[in-house]
């Protein structure tokens, strides 16, 4: 691809679609008749909003022992949960997580910027015990999601004007947020291409073009890596791991890597690797020398807490006085919210074999686990039923990403009304079935040179959703694209 990629600042088919769900609810709540009586909205990670149950473990801690403290001096709560919120509540400054004092009858309490010292701790040793690698607390990072904690590092990276500027690779399918972001910290997008056809790895010549696209326009500072990836559901084996650092290492990149749907592998001899794992492996001098951020999240995967707000980063091979900018700007929000802290701690510390609440919580993670391979099992085989849908096996994440050509028809059909395709397809989903889904375009290496220009789409669906809701989308999806194809 030849042409520069710039986010044009305009409202995202997302964007849009959003908008149009919100209105449908709105018309709902008034009265107004629809063929659905509401709407489902599968383009975004929040499970909880999609009818999963939270983990009882977490809720226990969180929002029964943290906020009514009176509740750890009885035998309502299971002996670990009371011990567990004692200790969290004893880590916070007046023994609060800081709601009010007239809910506690205790002082609020705010929590340092890097985050409370007891969950860093417990991040820690969740993460050593993970990769067989020490980490220290001191490098870990509590922000308000994965998110937040990104921009931290990108604002860190952002600087200069013109051929000066910031540049960070991105893969395409990228993370619908990227675009925004680093439009907001002032960097430049250089988009580097995943090949569908080639499970969506990432190829150091595909690397390498993208560099050269943008020599002049932007300075490359770091990379960007989603894996699992987001949204495509791809899992990167340790070899590619181990190429993408040796890149890094070449151009002097920065690695920005997003593992927030690590605990979702699901495909057959699938494994996750983290790629500080791999960067110790390698050895000097790479293990000495190149600079990572590795982030993970409370909000995605099978935990699935995205209201509690809290999320990870911790940074390898970065200079003190950088990490010291890093809270400076993390400085600049108020802090973290402690239930979201608490709950995070949670993640990284869940109960132990012997443990009261042990068996519950391996129980409903289990079953978490079983709902997404059934479910990425069913949707996949449904979409390749279906006419101009491919769906290819996903090995993680949340999402199934099936692959929509229009037919030429229907392309023709949109260009007359002046609308994209794919917008207009969900569009048109959304009005007749009450389904919200995520789209993007088919651009750049992912499409054939034989395919006409806006004519191939992915639908993104979040699937770790009860097995009798996506039924129900299933028989809905069904139902509108057999009335499509019909049309066109």
């Amino acid at each position: 691809m030849s042409t520069m990629m710039k986010y044009t600042g305009g409202p995202s088919a997302e964007e849009q679609l959003q908008k149009q769900a919100d209105a449908i609810r709105l018309q709902l709540t008034q009265g107004v008749s629809k063929p659905f009586q509401e709407v489902i909205d599968l383009s975004s990670g929040d499970i909880h909003s999609a009818g999963m149950k939270p983990i009882t473990f977490v809720r226990q801690v969180v929002l029964a022992g943290c906020l009514c403290p009176d509740l750890l001096v009885s035998d309502i709560l299971p002996l670990d949960v009371q011990q567990r919120a004692q200790k969290l509540l004893e880590s916070c400054d007046g023994g609060s997580v800081g709601i009010t004092e007239q809910l506690l009858n205790v002082s609020g309490a705010y929590a340092e910027s890097r985050g409370m010292a007891y969950v860093q701790r417990s991040v820690a040793k969740f993460i050593s015990a993970r990769d067989d690698v020490p980490s220290s607390p001191a490098h870990i990072f509590i922000a308000s999601g994965a998110l937040r904690a990104l921009t931290v590092v990108l604002k860190l990276l952002a600087r200069g004007e013109g051929a000066s500027k910031t540049g960070v690779l991105v893969p395409v399918p990228y993370p619908y947020s990227m675009p925004r972001v680093l439009e907001r910290v002032g960097s430049v997008l250089i988009p580097y291409y995943l090949r569908e056809n080639a499970g969506w790895r990432i190829e150091r010549e595909g690397l390498h073009k993208a560099l050269l696209t943008y020599n002049g326009h932007c300075w490359p500072q770091a990379i960007y890596i989603s894996n699992p990836g987001n949204p495509t559901g791809h899992l990167q084996s340790r070899e590619s791991i181990q190429e993408v650092i040796q890149f890094a290492a070449q151009e002097n990149l920065f690695l920005l890597v997003d593992e927030v749907y690590q605990d979702t592998v699901c495909g057959v001899d699938s494994k996750f690797v983290s790629y500080k794992k791999v960067l110790a492996e390698m050895g000097p001098p790479y293990s000495h020398t190149v600079q990572l951020a590795s982030i993970h999240s409370l909000s995605n995967g099978l935990m699935g807490e995205c209201g509690l707000r809290a999320g990870y980063m911790e940074l390898v091979n970065v200079d003190e006085s950088v990490m010291l900018f890093a809270e400076a700007l993390l400085c600049g929000d108020i802090s973290t919210p402690i239930t979201g802290q608490i709950a995070l701690d949670v993640m990284a510390d869940p109960p132990k074999l012997g443990d009261p609440s042990y068996c519950l919580y391996k129980q409903e993670m289990e079953s978490r686990q079983n709902t997404l391979r059934h479910n990425m099992h069913r949707a996949a085989k449904f979409f390749n039923s279906l006419p101009e849908f491919y769906c290819p096996p996903v090995q993680s994440g949340v999402f199934i990403y099936p692959h929509l050509t229009f037919p030429p028809k229907a392309l023709t059909h949109a260009q007359r009304r002046g609308v994209e395709a794919g917008l207009w397809y969900c569009e048109r989903l959304l009005e007749e079935e009450g389904v919200c889904v995520g789209l993007s375009e088919c651009v750049g290496e992912a499409v054939s040179h034989k395919s006409h220009p806006r004519s191939s789409w992915h639908l993104r669906l979040c699937v770790l959703i009860p097995p009798n809701t996506l039924e129900e989308v299933l028989s809905r999806l069904e139902a509108f694209h057999c009335r499509f194809i019909k049309e066109f």
